[in-house]
């Protein structure tokens, strides 16, 4: 028999019905000489400090630096204790018993870093010894894996990406694990989260804000002057700045005057502007963040959700280019497009021609190639599934398209000893362009189209005003720039080739960038501003007292993203990666007890479960307390608590009578807060002749 393991059961379900296996057991599909199987994620990870007999945070035991890492079943809190979850405990088993039997072992969990991780710490964490070949296949068509197991790979052609995956975990676990406790310890209070990642990342965040904040604009004046030529109006304007508005409104009154502008040069020229790259994981996320405010965990949650229902490729792909032998593909999978509301005509004509082969290119192909989509035509998408899927087929259109032909004019006026610059961008061929058919953004001195003008035409001046305008700050971090910011070690690049060269020196992998984020936000660490990503006070508080210590550091994080991809291609050995990793540890370890931490809480007071300490958060009141955690969120029913009402709540039990409580269905109430048995907050009516007494709806005086 041979044992298939998935990633998860929705892929293994596809897997079995292709190699036969119809009958369904606990845990596995059977059938035709195979048992499929499957994890639900990482069900086998790096034990925690207790296991290595460490059980409080104390400076001595800093830093801590096992000699050899412990595997365990994932844990899940049970009160005050972890222990493995018993689902996961159970599969476990049932991949033991398969894995005993099997002649041999087919992995199919994601190829890439992780996926190859999940299976190789449940082959060590079991003990197994059995040989296993890799299945290693881009999308989860019927034919493309009926491919891959016709081309099944030895399993230690992975060594290495195992390795690579393997330095990456301890490495998270050795600098998380010492400088979140490190931390911790400093402030004397409080569970503080730090990582190699997430840190830099919140770092990035809050240097920007703080940036931002700091910025004072100043004030300057421009003139606009209209003129015309041949019944074609367009604007020009003034090369120099004025500092205040009289000065410009004493200009502006000398052109209205002098009534004629003189051309004085025009520079024409046409630009061929190539289409974008395919789509990989981050551009889709910066994409979809940009245009329709989507998370980059939602755009991933959905493209997963695609892929698995085999209308994409594997999307947590780091290339943006294909190999020769799909570039073939590409004709019929655009054929697929045709009937496409918005763009099917230009999938039709871009289907019928020779393919742009700007994406194209075999050495730039990593483990797995640019998003596509499938073929298989998506049925029953929800409005968001939807969405996604046209992004990803659009670009596809877009990529193979044609150039876009543009001529770019320059023209520079003289009026009243004064120069002006005039702009226009004419589109002489769409190409790429016209899949989306968005207008080009416009500049104030950029016109639609120019009339022909010769060096020294007079032209009349229609008009000439003035403009007050200030310099403006670099506006803060959205999910798509954040995005694009991890991809480069936080350096500023706008070129696209550019950035795609920095991609292996970036903090975070596709696969992993969004749940980094999503990290930050349940650490209570950042929040939304409607598209802007706004750090909280805590996340300020950890900011200052991490800013000038190597965990903050992005360029290094990035260069440690750099050797973990060296070790995958052989490159770099892991243990020297790993000596390095932890030299660092006990260097932050080291600064961090020496910072000074200023609390975020407003307040504090003792916690009525545990007796240690609560602190109070703009958003929440939260136990100290790691094994305790008790957390009391100050709005309920959409009315905040007060500092007052909190403590009244943790100390006494409960508060007085408060006015303007919301209920669900409208109108308000009035009542008293109390904790019951669990510590969840819960109302105590007042009594009036025996009657609870009501909520009253609101009333027009």
């Amino acid at each position: 028999m041979q044992v298939i393991i998935a990633e998860k059961p929705s892929v293994a379900r596809e897997i079995a019905a292709v190699v036969g296996a119809t009958n369904r057991r606990d845990g596995f599909i059977e059938g035709n000489g195979y048992a499929v199987t499957w994890a639900f994620g990482h069900l086998v990870g790096l034990a925690m400090p207790q296991h290595y007999g460490i059980e409080s945070f104390r400076r001595e035991n800093l830093p801590i630096l096992p000699s050899s890492f412990i595997l365990l079943p994932r844990q899940i809190r049970d009160g005050k204790e972890y222990k493995a979850d018993s689902g996961v405990t159970k599969q476990l088993g049932i991949i033991k018993e398969l894995f005993g039997m099997a002649e041999r072992i087919i992995v199919a969990t994601d190829a890439g870093r992780e996926g190859e991780l999940i299976f190789r710490y449940v082959y060590s964490y079991l003990e197994c010894r059995k040989p296993f070949v890799r299945l290693w296949i881009s999308s989860l068509t019927d034919m493309a894996i009926r491919e891959g197991l016709e081309h099944l790979r030895p399993g230690s052609d992975y060594d290495n990406l195992y390795l690579s995956a393997k330095a990456r975990s301890e490495a998270d676990w050795v600098v998380g694990i010492n400088a979140s406790q490190a931390l911790a310890l400093a402030a004397g209070h409080g569970v503080w989260s730090l990582g190699r990642v997430q840190t830099p990342t919140l770092a990035i965040i809050c240097s920007r804000y703080l940036e931002n904040k700091a910025f004072k604009p100043s004030v300057y004046f421009q003139l606009k002057l209209s003129t015309a030529k041949d019944a074609t109006l367009f604007p020009a304007l003034s090369s120099e700045r004025y500092d205040t508005k009289e000065a410009a409104g004493a200009a502006c009154s000398a052109v209205m005057a002098a009534g004629r502008v003189q051309v004085e040069s025009i520079d024409c020229k046409e630009v061929r502007e190539q289409p974008p790259l395919l789509y990989d994981l981050t551009s889709l996320q910066k994409d979809a963040n940009t245009r329709y405010g989507f998370s980059a965990e939602k755009t991933l949650d959905i493209a997963q959700t695609l892929y698995e229902r085999k209308y994409i490729t594997y999307p947590r792909t780091g290339s943006r280019y294909i190999p020769d032998d799909v570039a073939r593909e590409i004709p019929s999978l655009l054929g697929t497009l045709r009937e496409h509301s918005v763009f099917g005509q230009e999938a039709a004509a871009v289907s019928g021609t020779e393919l742009n082969r700007r994406s194209i290119d075999n050495r730039k192909v990593t483990d797995h190639h640019a998003l596509l989509i499938t073929g298989v035509v998506p049925t029953a998408l929800s409005t968001e599934e939807r969405t996604v899927y046209d992004l990803i087929a659009g670009r596809m259109v877009e990529a193979f398209g044609a150039v876009c032909v543009k001529d770019i004019s320059v023209v520079r006026l003289k009026c009243a000893g004064l120069e002006f610059t005039a702009r226009g961008t004419v589109i002489k061929s769409g190409g790429w362009r016209k899949v989306w058919q968005e207008p080009e953004e416009r500049t104030d001195d950029t016109a639609a189209t120019l009339p022909a003008l010769t060096d020294g035409n007079e032209l009349p001046v229609k008009d000439c005003r003035v403009e007050q305008k200030q310099t403006k700050p670099r506006p803060l971090h959205t999910e798509s720039s954040l995005l694009a910011a991890m991809e480069t070690a936080g350096r500023e690049l706008e070129d696209e080739a550019q950035r795609e060269a920095m991609k292996d020196s970036g903090i975070g992998t596709p696969a992993t960038r969004a749940a980094i984020i999503e990290t930050l936000f349940s650490r209570d660490y950042i929040r939304r501003e409607k598209k802007s990503l706004v750090p909280t006070d805590k996340g300020l508080a950890v900011y200052a007292a991490v800013k000038e210590r190597k965990i903050a550091d992005v360029a290094l994080t990035g260069n440690w993203e750099l050797a973990l991809s060296k070790i995958a291609t052989g490159e770099m050995d892991a243990p020297t990666f790993h000596r390095g990793i932890e030299v660092f540890a006990s260097q932050i370890v080291r600064e961090l007890l020496e910072a000074k931490i200023e609390s975020p809480g407003r307040s504090e007071c003792i916690c009525p479960r545990c007796g240690q300490t609560v602190v109070f958060y703009p958003k929440l009141a939260k136990c100290q307390n790691p094994g305790c955690g008790l957390t009391v969120w100050r709005t309920i029913a959409r009315k905040e608590l007060t500092d007052a009402q909190l403590t009244a709540l943790l100390t006494k039990g409960r508060t007085g009578t408060i006015k303007g409580f919301t209920k669900s269905a409208g109108g308000t109430f009035d009542a008293a807060v109390l904790l019951n048995e669990e510590f969840k907050p819960s109302f105590a009516f007042e009594l009036r002749n025996n009657t609870p007494k009501q909520g009253k709806r609101n009333k027009k005086k």
